[in-house]
């Protein structure tokens, strides 16, 4: 069973975000910030990690960069409500931002269920390329029949 870390400052994200993946047989933990994300890295193994860019008492991509710098074997999906990038020249490139601090992939609130499930497939994939992972496969698969997710950034 795989170990999940989610780290985002907003409880209704943190719970909804382990409801979906409890489905689908992650053990989910959770940490309300940066300094308590961190301390659960410290306190057990992950397979991944789902961060969210911005959160109190973090500046910007300093939780990005930490959890990066402090486990940077584990595959980092940074996830944020604010927009990666705009359509003005002068718009910050923050997927670009996130992706060079350590991000394996981004994603922008609200995304799908599915939609997340599938950046977490894609992630786990590339860490260990001989095993694929059914549960998510499945979902996504599933998802096929819905219509493309346009909040969806994910590159890497």
């Amino acid at each position: 069973m795989r170990r999940i870390l989610v780290v985002d400052d907003d409880l209704h994200i943190r719970l909804a975000i382990r409801a979906w993946l409890k489905q689908y047989g992650f053990r989910i933990a959770m940490a309300d910030g940066g300094a308590n994300g961190l301390a659960a890295l410290d306190d057990a193994a992950f397979d991944l990690m789902i961060v969210d860019i911005f959160m109190p008492n973090m500046r910007g991509f300093e939780s990005n960069r930490l959890f990066h710098d402090h486990a940077p074997t584990i595959p980092l999906i940074a996830i944020s409500g604010y927009a990666f990038s705009g359509p003005a020249v002068s718009s910050p490139d923050f997927l670009g931002m996130a992706l060079k601090l350590g991000a394996t992939r981004c994603l922008r609130k609200p995304f799908r269920p599915t939609t997340l499930l599938g950046v977490i497939d894609e992630c786990l994939s590339e860490a260990e390329p001989h095993r694929r992972y059914v549960a998510t496969l499945t979902a996504v698969a599933g998802a096929l029949s819905e219509p493309p997710d346009k909040m969806r950034s994910s590159t890497g």
